[in-house]
């Protein structure tokens, strides 16, 4: 049966991302999404999981994840310490066996989506590590002496922050695509969709400054979608009005509830001189 993914209803879908979606289903390769944090690489894979119906597997990636933990770990130093014991489970290797995430996806009765997440974070022999275990779907298991072969083929969604380069070898295994930061018109159907019914003007103005501080010059960590979301519902928390956002007045730079989207002191230090630098203008030229 063709699984083909036309998005959800938590979940806004360009056409270009849907396309690459349903490619990788189709060639069965590996989906690689790249793009800057916060434009719902990790949600996408969740949401693909719950439009075709299908189990999802995460794999979090961190700096020390070696590959072979995906496959399985073997945990000697249990099954030295319980035969010193006279344990009776030191007969079976089996009892000492960690499956991985891959383990898990292989196994699986029905074809699951397996969420391998910032694969960047690791180290670079990480990606290799995985290509021969992603391009024949099956692995050996040592101790055991048996081959953990796929059932059925996992969708396998990959995401990168671009913190690292990725071996060439491992990017011809993969379909590609790049998240580009969504336009207003894009953000206002997300933002539409997590807070049904909220007052236009408050979106239309507090969009406004959401991208007019994406586009300030040397911002360390500029704003993503999840700041926006967690900014609009605290503004609407706290009943801050239209008029708040609207205020002209350049010496007040930092809008109000700053810290959900600014989050290192680099940035609020920098968006504290711009106010100074207009204050000290607004005072040598009065009147103007």
């Amino acid at each position: 049966m063709s699984q083909r993914f036309e998005g959800t209803d938590n979940y806004v879908v360009t056409d270009d991302l849907k396309v690459a979606v349903n490619a990788a289903i189709a060639l069965e390769r590996p989906l690689l999404i790249k793009g800057e944090p916060g434009t719902g690489k990790t949600v996408l894979a969740e949401e693909i999981s719950r439009a075709l119906g299908a189990p999802l597997i995460t794999w979090h990636v961190k700096s020390t994840t070696k590959a072979v933990q995906g496959l399985y770990e073997y945990d000697a130093v249990s099954r030295l310490r319980d035969s010193q014991l006279g344990e009776e489970r030191v007969k079976d290797v089996r009892n000492y066996i960690r499956k991985g995430k891959l383990w898990e996806a292989f196994e699986a009765p029905v074809r699951p989506v397996l969420l391998i997440d910032e694969i960047d974070k690791a180290d670079i022999e990480f990606p290799n590590d995985l290509l021969q275990e992603l391009d024949r779907m099956e692995f050996f298991v040592y101790e055991t002496n048996e081959t953990i072969k796929a059932a059925v083929r996992p969708i396998i969604i990959i995401t990168s922050n671009n913190e690292k380069e990725l071996p060439d070898a491992f990017l011809r295994r993969c379909f590609f695509h790049y998240i580009s930061f969504p336009d207003a018109e894009t953000m206002n159907e997300i933002v539409e969709v997590h807070y049904p019914g909220i007052k236009q003007k408050l979106v239309s103005e507090a969009l406004r400054i959401f991208y007019d501080m994406r586009k300030v010059p040397g911002l360390k960590k500029k704003p993503s979608t999840s700041e926006l979301l967690d900014w609009l519902k605290l503004l609407m928390v706290e009943d801050v009005g239209v008029e708040v956002l609207s205020e002209s007045d350049p010496t007040k730079l930092i809008p109000p509830l700053h810290g959900a989207l600014l989050k290192n002191e680099q940035d609020v230090h920098l968006f504290e001189r711009l106010a100074f630098l207009a204050r000290r203008d607004t005072v040598l030229r009065p009147g103007q």
